[in-house]
Protein backbone atom coordinates (compact mmCIF):
# COMPACT_ATOMS: atom_id res chain seq x y z
CA UNK A 1 0.00 0.00 0.00
CA UNK A 2 2.31 2.64 -0.63
CA UNK A 3 5.37 3.73 1.70
CA UNK A 4 2.59 5.34 4.27
CA UNK A 5 -0.66 4.02 5.24
CA UNK A 6 -1.87 7.52 6.13
CA UNK A 7 -1.75 10.59 3.36
CA UNK A 8 -2.88 13.65 4.37
CA UNK A 9 -4.14 16.16 1.46
CA UNK A 10 -4.83 20.00 2.31
CA UNK A 11 -7.22 21.75 0.28
CA UNK A 12 -7.98 25.69 0.34
CA UNK A 13 -10.72 26.93 -0.61
CA UNK A 14 -11.10 30.35 -2.10
CA UNK A 15 -12.77 33.31 -0.45
CA UNK A 16 -16.73 33.46 -0.26
CA UNK A 17 -18.38 36.23 -1.17
CA UNK A 18 -18.94 37.13 2.74
CA UNK A 19 -15.24 37.44 2.80
CA UNK A 20 -14.79 39.35 -0.32
CA UNK A 21 -17.28 41.56 1.47
CA UNK A 22 -15.43 42.43 4.49
CA UNK A 23 -12.17 43.02 2.82
CA UNK A 24 -10.59 39.89 3.42
CA UNK A 25 -7.16 38.86 1.82
CA UNK A 26 -5.96 35.08 1.10
CA UNK A 27 -3.41 34.23 4.26
CA UNK A 28 -2.44 30.56 2.76
CA UNK A 29 -0.12 29.94 -0.52
CA UNK A 30 0.44 26.62 -1.48
CA UNK A 31 3.73 25.66 -3.58
CA UNK A 32 4.46 21.95 -4.15
CA UNK A 33 4.02 20.08 -1.28
CA UNK A 34 4.38 22.59 0.98
CA UNK A 35 1.52 25.39 2.73
CA UNK A 36 2.66 28.54 3.65
CA UNK A 37 0.67 31.02 6.14
CA UNK A 38 1.86 34.54 6.71
CA UNK A 39 0.90 36.56 9.51
CA UNK A 40 2.99 34.96 11.23
CA UNK A 41 5.43 33.29 8.61
CA UNK A 42 5.07 29.64 8.90
CA UNK A 43 5.36 26.33 6.33
CA UNK A 44 4.19 22.71 6.80
CA UNK A 45 4.55 20.18 4.68
CA UNK A 46 1.89 17.14 3.24
CA UNK A 47 1.29 14.78 1.35
CA UNK A 48 -0.36 16.48 -1.38
CA UNK A 49 -1.47 20.43 -1.68
CA UNK A 50 -5.06 21.16 -3.49
CA UNK A 51 -4.99 25.10 -3.55
CA UNK A 52 -7.96 27.58 -3.67
CA UNK A 53 -8.21 26.78 -7.75
CA UNK A 54 -8.09 23.02 -7.57
CA UNK A 55 -11.48 21.60 -9.40
CA UNK A 56 -13.28 18.53 -7.94
CA UNK A 57 -11.30 16.47 -10.39
CA UNK A 58 -8.11 17.38 -9.29
CA UNK A 59 -8.93 16.17 -5.94
CA UNK A 60 -10.21 13.35 -6.95
CA UNK A 61 -6.76 12.67 -9.42
CA UNK A 62 -5.11 13.14 -6.15
CA UNK A 63 -6.67 11.26 -3.89
CA UNK A 64 -9.83 9.28 -4.73
CA UNK A 65 -8.04 7.39 -7.52
CA UNK A 66 -5.23 6.01 -5.78
CA UNK A 67 -7.54 5.56 -2.66
CA UNK A 68 -9.63 3.09 -4.75
CA UNK A 69 -6.60 1.50 -6.18
CA UNK A 70 -6.19 0.05 -2.68
CA UNK A 71 -9.71 -1.18 -2.53
CA UNK A 72 -9.63 -3.17 -5.01
CA UNK A 73 -6.27 -4.86 -3.83
CA UNK A 74 -8.34 -5.98 -0.97
CA UNK A 75 -7.21 -3.26 1.53
CA UNK A 76 -9.83 -1.53 3.88
CA UNK A 77 -9.90 2.36 2.99
CA UNK A 78 -11.05 5.75 4.75
CA UNK A 79 -11.16 8.74 3.82
CA UNK A 80 -11.62 11.76 6.41
CA UNK A 81 -12.41 15.14 5.48
CA UNK A 82 -11.56 17.44 8.91
CA UNK A 83 -11.63 21.04 9.28
CA UNK A 84 -13.78 23.78 10.81
CA UNK A 85 -17.44 24.63 9.68
CA UNK A 86 -17.27 26.37 6.85
CA UNK A 87 -14.44 24.90 5.58
CA UNK A 88 -15.73 22.93 2.54
CA UNK A 89 -15.43 19.69 3.71
CA UNK A 90 -19.02 18.52 2.60
CA UNK A 91 -18.40 20.31 -0.74
CA UNK A 92 -15.17 18.12 -1.09
CA UNK A 93 -17.17 15.08 -0.31
CA UNK A 94 -20.10 15.57 -1.87
CA UNK A 95 -19.93 18.25 -3.97
CA UNK A 96 -22.87 19.97 -5.30
CA UNK A 97 -25.33 19.94 -8.46
CA UNK A 98 -23.37 18.97 -11.29
CA UNK A 99 -19.75 19.94 -9.57
CA UNK A 100 -19.22 16.15 -7.92
CA UNK A 101 -17.15 15.53 -4.84
CA UNK A 102 -14.67 13.00 -4.11
CA UNK A 103 -17.68 10.48 -2.79
CA UNK A 104 -19.44 10.40 -5.85
CA UNK A 105 -16.62 10.43 -8.26
CA UNK A 106 -14.99 7.53 -6.39
CA UNK A 107 -18.81 5.62 -6.38
CA UNK A 108 -18.66 6.09 -10.14
CA UNK A 109 -15.69 5.19 -11.24
CA UNK A 110 -16.12 1.88 -8.64
CA UNK A 111 -18.37 0.94 -10.86
CA UNK A 112 -16.86 1.63 -14.21
CA UNK A 113 -14.19 -0.46 -13.29
CA UNK A 114 -16.47 -3.52 -11.71
CA UNK A 115 -18.39 -2.92 -15.12
CA UNK A 116 -14.96 -3.28 -17.29
CA UNK A 117 -13.92 -6.49 -15.64
CA UNK A 118 -13.01 -8.82 -18.41
CA UNK A 119 -12.60 -12.19 -15.99
CA UNK A 120 -15.19 -13.83 -16.27
CA UNK A 121 -14.66 -15.89 -13.17
CA UNK A 122 -14.72 -13.02 -10.63
CA UNK A 123 -17.66 -11.23 -9.37
CA UNK A 124 -18.30 -8.28 -7.70
CA UNK A 125 -21.28 -7.46 -4.64
CA UNK A 126 -21.36 -3.94 -3.79
CA UNK A 127 -23.12 -2.94 -0.33
CA UNK A 128 -24.01 0.53 1.35
CA UNK A 129 -24.72 1.23 4.64
CA UNK A 130 -25.04 4.86 5.65
CA UNK A 131 -24.78 5.95 9.66
CA UNK A 132 -24.64 8.61 11.76
CA UNK A 133 -23.08 9.32 14.61
CA UNK A 134 -24.46 12.04 16.99
CA UNK A 135 -23.46 13.09 20.68
CA UNK A 136 -21.50 9.02 20.59
CA UNK A 137 -25.34 7.19 19.47
CA UNK A 138 -25.15 5.39 16.53
CA UNK A 139 -28.24 5.92 14.31
CA UNK A 140 -29.03 4.13 10.76
CA UNK A 141 -29.91 6.30 8.12
CA UNK A 142 -31.04 3.64 5.86
CA UNK A 143 -33.76 2.53 8.70
CA UNK A 144 -34.93 5.76 9.88
CA UNK A 145 -37.64 4.00 11.93
CA UNK A 146 -34.93 2.37 14.05
CA UNK A 147 -34.65 5.55 16.24
CA UNK A 148 -32.34 3.38 18.50
CA UNK A 149 -28.82 3.97 19.53
CA UNK A 150 -27.00 0.90 17.76
CA UNK A 151 -24.87 -1.03 20.11
CA UNK A 152 -20.66 -1.24 18.35
CA UNK A 153 -19.85 -4.75 18.75
CA UNK A 154 -16.31 -6.57 18.43
CA UNK A 155 -16.34 -9.84 16.30
CA UNK A 156 -13.52 -11.98 17.50
CA UNK A 157 -12.07 -12.53 14.00
CA UNK A 158 -13.93 -9.89 11.96
CA UNK A 159 -13.28 -7.10 14.64
CA UNK A 160 -15.88 -3.88 15.34
CA UNK A 161 -18.97 -4.03 13.70
CA UNK A 162 -22.63 -2.35 14.35
CA UNK A 163 -25.57 -4.54 15.03
CA UNK A 164 -28.69 -4.32 13.16
CA UNK A 165 -27.33 -1.80 10.78
CA UNK A 166 -28.69 -1.99 7.14
CA UNK A 167 -26.63 -3.21 4.39
CA UNK A 168 -28.10 -2.48 0.96
CA UNK A 169 -26.88 -3.97 -1.83
CA UNK A 170 -26.56 -1.05 -4.87
CA UNK A 171 -25.91 -1.68 -8.77
CA UNK A 172 -24.60 1.55 -9.71
CA UNK A 173 -24.27 4.91 -8.29
CA UNK A 174 -27.49 5.83 -9.25
CA UNK A 175 -28.83 3.28 -6.36
CA UNK A 176 -26.59 4.99 -3.80
CA UNK A 177 -27.58 8.74 -4.51
CA UNK A 178 -30.90 7.66 -4.38
CA UNK A 179 -30.36 6.47 -1.00
CA UNK A 180 -28.80 9.13 0.03
CA UNK A 181 -31.06 11.64 -0.55
CA UNK A 182 -33.83 10.01 1.22
CA UNK A 183 -31.47 9.07 3.95
CA UNK A 184 -30.30 12.91 4.28
CA UNK A 185 -34.06 13.81 5.02
CA UNK A 186 -33.42 12.30 8.05
CA UNK A 187 -29.85 13.23 9.14
CA UNK A 188 -29.35 15.49 12.41
CA UNK A 189 -28.03 18.92 11.46
CA UNK A 190 -28.30 22.17 13.40
CA UNK A 191 -26.46 25.58 12.74
CA UNK A 192 -24.55 27.12 15.13
CA UNK A 193 -22.99 31.08 14.84
CA UNK A 194 -7.36 -14.29 0.85
CA UNK A 195 -9.92 -16.62 0.06
CA UNK A 196 -12.30 -17.70 -2.73
CA UNK A 197 -14.11 -14.57 -1.17
CA UNK A 198 -12.47 -11.06 -0.67
CA UNK A 199 -13.88 -8.21 1.11
CA UNK A 200 -13.06 -5.33 1.23
CA UNK A 201 -14.32 -1.79 2.97
CA UNK A 202 -14.51 1.60 1.60
CA UNK A 203 -15.65 4.47 4.42
CA UNK A 204 -15.78 8.28 3.55
CA UNK A 205 -16.49 9.43 6.76
CA UNK A 206 -17.66 13.45 6.42
CA UNK A 207 -16.12 15.08 10.13
CA UNK A 208 -18.44 17.72 11.76
CA UNK A 209 -16.64 21.18 11.97
CA UNK A 210 -14.53 22.10 15.07
CA UNK A 211 -15.44 25.32 16.92
CA UNK A 212 -14.75 26.92 20.77
CA UNK A 213 -18.25 27.05 22.25
CA UNK A 214 -17.65 30.66 23.20
CA UNK A 215 -17.87 31.56 20.17
CA UNK A 216 -20.66 29.69 18.07
CA UNK A 217 -23.49 30.74 21.33
CA UNK A 218 -25.01 27.56 21.31
CA UNK A 219 -26.36 26.10 25.07
CA UNK A 220 -27.80 23.10 25.97
CA UNK A 221 -28.13 20.22 23.60
CA UNK A 222 -26.44 22.27 21.28
CA UNK A 223 -23.37 23.02 23.68
CA UNK A 224 -23.46 19.44 24.66
CA UNK A 225 -23.49 18.36 20.94
CA UNK A 226 -20.17 20.63 20.51
CA UNK A 227 -18.64 19.09 23.20
CA UNK A 228 -19.00 15.66 21.91
CA UNK A 229 -17.88 17.26 18.42
CA UNK A 230 -15.00 18.74 20.23
CA UNK A 231 -14.04 15.35 22.43
CA UNK A 232 -14.53 12.92 19.26
CA UNK A 233 -12.22 15.02 17.15
CA UNK A 234 -9.58 15.50 20.06
CA UNK A 235 -9.41 11.53 19.75
CA UNK A 236 -9.42 11.94 16.18
CA UNK A 237 -5.92 14.00 17.07
CA UNK A 238 -4.66 11.36 19.25
CA UNK A 239 -5.24 8.43 16.79
CA UNK A 240 -3.82 9.74 14.12
CA UNK A 241 -0.90 10.85 16.06
CA UNK A 242 -0.61 7.59 17.93
CA UNK A 243 -0.89 5.48 14.44
CA UNK A 244 2.59 8.25 12.89
CA UNK A 245 4.47 7.10 16.32
CA UNK A 246 3.45 3.44 15.38
CA UNK A 247 4.83 3.78 11.87
CA UNK A 248 8.00 5.31 12.91
CA UNK A 249 8.48 2.87 15.78
CA UNK A 250 7.94 0.12 13.74
CA UNK A 251 10.83 0.79 11.30
CA UNK A 252 12.85 1.06 14.61
CA UNK A 253 11.73 -2.33 15.84
CA UNK A 254 10.25 -1.09 18.70
CA UNK A 255 7.30 -2.76 20.59
CA UNK A 256 3.64 -1.64 19.84
CA UNK A 257 2.30 1.90 20.55
CA UNK A 258 -1.07 1.76 22.11
CA UNK A 259 -4.25 3.41 19.71
CA UNK A 260 -6.55 4.98 21.42
CA UNK A 261 -9.21 3.74 19.02
CA UNK A 262 -12.33 2.95 21.75
CA UNK A 263 -12.03 6.22 23.25
CA UNK A 264 -15.02 7.24 20.20
CA UNK A 265 -17.36 5.11 18.71
CA UNK A 266 -16.22 5.90 15.17
CA UNK A 267 -12.70 5.57 15.20
CA UNK A 268 -13.61 2.59 16.98
CA UNK A 269 -15.64 1.51 14.07
CA UNK A 270 -13.28 2.19 11.68
CA UNK A 271 -10.24 0.30 13.45
CA UNK A 272 -9.51 -2.25 10.48
CA UNK A 273 -9.74 0.83 7.96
Amino acid sequence: MGDENIKVVVRCRPLNSREIARGANRLISMVGNQTFITRPDSYWSFDKNDPNYATQAMLYNDLGEEFLDYAFEGYNTCIFAYGQTSAGKSYSMMGYGEDKGIMPLTCCELFNRINNNKDLELTYQVQVSYIEIYNERVRDLLNPKNKGNLKVREHPALGPYVEDLSKLIVNSFIDIEKLMDESNKVRTVAATNMNETSVSRISFVDLAGSERANLTGATGTRLKEGANINKSLTTFGKVIASLAEFSVDKKKGKKEVFVPYRDSVCYFHLIYC
